[in-house]
């Protein structure tokens, strides 16, 4: 450990010392707004406005909850004040958002502190006291308020040029402050949200009865039949069986073939009502989209736990955002069940969105598709008759039914059957004529026999394949296809890529026949939504879309003139 020349270690004052630890709780705009935000909300409010005057280093937050009394007031700024905890046991149990009683003291550190507020019991008015650093009362008069607190923040980090410079453009605090506010309304859909900058309102949220229709509010481009919402009680692990009452687990969620992003901007994690960061359950999040989404697109999804207080270590950061999560196994495994039965749902019974308008050809042939689990059930509610419209440029083929048309490209619907029969009917064939590999190395060949294939050595990197799929045997490139498959580390990529080096190309002229097998292998499929890679298999228009492009239901006046 290295001393500086001619210093000397000593005990630091205890001024300096609060001033360190309020830059280490306060270090911005955002951890200001949130640490008032907490409290509001313990206080029992249901209307929260938030107001700031950036050029002026200004801001305030109200809110209508139960309020402070006088005696709480003088107080309340004073380090390490607070009424969420007074035992080591509650500690261990924390069932509040804030609970240090840190945040107060500290902003009276950074800024000048003033809070005015009005409780429940006060008869005739509030009172608003302005704080010193120190957090001791500095001027103290009665204030006609509304039952609520009001804070207000002024010169904000004076004392922190640095921290002024690095948030002197409004962009660098802006996005982070209204993401925190409505994941914040995900999580407290029942509370009313106000956030107004420079006498402008920006962010508006009105109360809910869910977390979607919060969604719906911050999203203005998302429909209603764009999400998903679902809600249990969850088993406790044995261990908490007879400690705790019950936990709780919503989901909500966008429909993959609707609904997705291009960053992972909307994939939010809260547990008891904030949002933290457990990569864990993040990775199952997106483990569980994975097959239904387009490739390089994020899930829309928000998941929302209510957990005993003993499941959670709040004690990991001082953003409270990352945390220990006792158990974290067992709620990796219920989260995983509750989305595999929630996109199942998904895949059984939603339909694209409509987004094209495309031309139809004379209908031609028509056939019956009766299957109990096909795609005119899960889509359309009832078994239905198609009519194979035509092939479109060698690479679509457009079907019409009851409620509109679809057009679906002939490679990834095939891509589609070929996978879904690979994963039910995996077995490797013995070939007449064994195949001879060179430039292979050992590891390799492993990935090649981990997928059941019989290889067997022939010499010095000479290998023999005595086996293969039955849909890769006899085709004309067979030596590039295992390339590729001894690069892949699991059989279900294999398939994946089997499938797809084995499906009608575009481009492909089909006869009827082969339309009508082709249509009806897809619409028995799984999922007939998505390739196996992620992309979109169909495009779907009904008809009440096209009566809306070519204006059937506009009433032309008997006097207007035209063709």
């Amino acid at each position: 450990m290295g001393i500086a020349e001619n210093s000397m270690i000593q005990v630091l004052d205890r001024q300096l010392v609060d001033l360190i630890a309020a830059g280490e709780v306060i270090d911005s705009p955002l951890a200001v707004v949130r640490e008032l935000v907490e409290n509001a909300l313990d206080a029992g409010a249901d209307r929260i406005l938030i107001r700031l005057w950036w050029e002026q280093w200004r801001l305030e937050v109200l809110d209508n909850g139960q309020g402070m009394e006088l005696a709480e007031l003088k107080t309340s700024v004073l380090p390490h004040a607070t009424s969420k905890i007074s035992t080591q046991e509650d500690l261990q149990r924390i069932k509040t958002l804030g609970f240090r009683g840190e945040a107060l003291h500290s902003l009276a550190q950074v800024a000048q502190l003033t809070i005015s507020s009005r409780s429940l019991a006060a008869p005739d008015c509030g009172w608003r006291i302005i704080y010193s650093p120190q957090g001791q009362p500095e001027q103290i008069e009665p204030v006609a308020i509304a039952v609520g607190t009001r804070v207000e923040v002024g010169e904000l980090f004076a004392e922190f040029p640095q921290r002024r410079q690095a948030f002197a453009k409004s962009q660098q605090f802006w996005r982070p402050m209204v993401n925190y506010l409505q994941q914040m309304a995900l999580c407290h859909p029942q509370v009313t949200w106000q956030l107004w900058q420079d006498e402008r309102l920006r962010l508006n949220i009105s109360p809910s009865p869910n977390p979607k229709a919060i969604l719906l509010q911050c999203l203005k481009s998302l429909r209603s039949g764009h999400l998903g919402y679902t809600k249990q009680s969850l088993p406790l692990p044995l261990d908490l069986e007879n400690q705790a009452t019950s936990a709780q687990l919503s989901v909500t969620f966008g429909y993959p073939d609707r609904c997705h992003r291009p960053r992972p901007d909307w994939l939010v994690i809260a547990i008891n009502g904030r949002p933290v960061n457990v990569p864990e359950l993040t990775q199952v999040i997106m483990a569980s989209f994975h097959r239904t989404l387009p490739r390089q697109r994020y899930p829309l999804c928000f998941v929302h736990w209510q957990l005993p207080p003993q499941c959670i270590d709040w004690h990991r950061h001082p953003a409270k955002t990352e945390i220990y999560l006792q158990d974290l196994p067992h709620w990796q495994g219920q989260l995983k069940a509750l989305l595999h039965q929630s996109l199942a749902v998904v895949d059984n019974g939603a339909t694209p969105r409509l987004n094209q308008l495309l031309k139809a050809a004379e209908p031609k042939g028509v056939y019956q598709l009766q299957a109990s689990t096909s795609l005119t059930e899960t889509v359309l509610g009832h078994a239905n008759v198609f009519k194979a419209i035509a092939q479109v440029c060698q690479t679509y083929i457009l079907v019409e039914h009851k409620r509109g048309i679809w057009l679906v490209e002939q490679h990834v619907a095939h891509e589609r059957v070929l996978f879904e029969q690979l994963q039910r009917h995996w077995q490797c064939l013995p070939l007449d004529q064994p195949l001879v590999l060179q430039g292979f190395n050992p590891e390799q060949v492993e990935r090649l026999q981990n997928l059941g294939l019989e290889i067997d050595p022939f010499g010095e990197d000479i290998w023999a394949v005595r086996s293969l799929p039955a849909l890769l045997q006899g085709q004309a490139e067979i030596i590039p296809i295992l390339q590729e498959l001894s690069q892949l580390s699991s059989l279900s990529t294999a398939q994946a890529a089997i499938a797809c080096r084995s499906a009608i190309k575009n481009g492909t002229e089909l006869d009827r026949s082969a339309i009508n097998k082709l249509i009806e292998q897809w619409q028995q499929c799984d999922n007939p939504h998505t390739c196996p890679h992620g992309r979109p298999i169909y495009l779907a228009l009904d008809e009440s879309s096209l009566a809306r492009f070519f204006r059937r239901n506009w009433l032309v006046s008997p006097k207007a003139s035209g063709p």
